[in-house]
């Protein structure tokens, strides 16, 4: 059974968004590695494309929004958070975590709104958005 976060309204078709994320921590575990972007600060992932493996969307997620290659750990989870976005979608976010090592540094970020910034654990409720995020976070601490 899958975690779910947040309440869907009723009456309305959430679209569901699959994606992987990593969970990147320091070696005291109380900073998490963010991408931050309009206002927020999320993991680095994102939507799998095509016929693209969890391992493979990671991988490509963390060059295009870091320029950093990823070192995939063990799996931490799947958990589902119901949100509307800022276009009025009412989306379904299907996110499976991974706990990830920053690998080396192999360009620039693709993605030139985003950047990277830690996040101390303290500070997750009030800087992240996707609920779930949070959640596998906490579990990756746990580990």
């Amino acid at each position: 059974m899958k975690l779910i976060f947040g309440k869907p309204a009723e009456n309305k078709d959430y679209q569901v968004r699959k994606g992987t994320y990593a969970v990147i921590l320091n070696s005291s575990k109380n900073n998490v590695l963010t991408v931050y972007n309009k206002g927020y600060h999320f993991l680095p992932g994102g939507g799998i494309e095509g016929n693209e493996s969890n391992i493979t969307c990671i991988e490509r997620e963390m060059i295009e929004e870091t320029g950093y290659r990823a070192i995939i750990g063990s799996f931490i989870g799947t958990a589902q958070f119901y949100f509307v976005s800022s276009k009025d979608e009412y989306l379904l976010s299907d996110g499976y975590f991974y706990l990830v090592e920053l690998g080396e540094k192999i360009q620039e970020p693709i993605e030139e709104d985003h950047r990277m910034e830690w996040v101390t654990i303290d500070d997750m409720e009030r800087y992240f958005f996707y609920k779930h995020q949070i959640w596998a976070v906490q579990k990756a601490i746990e580990k």
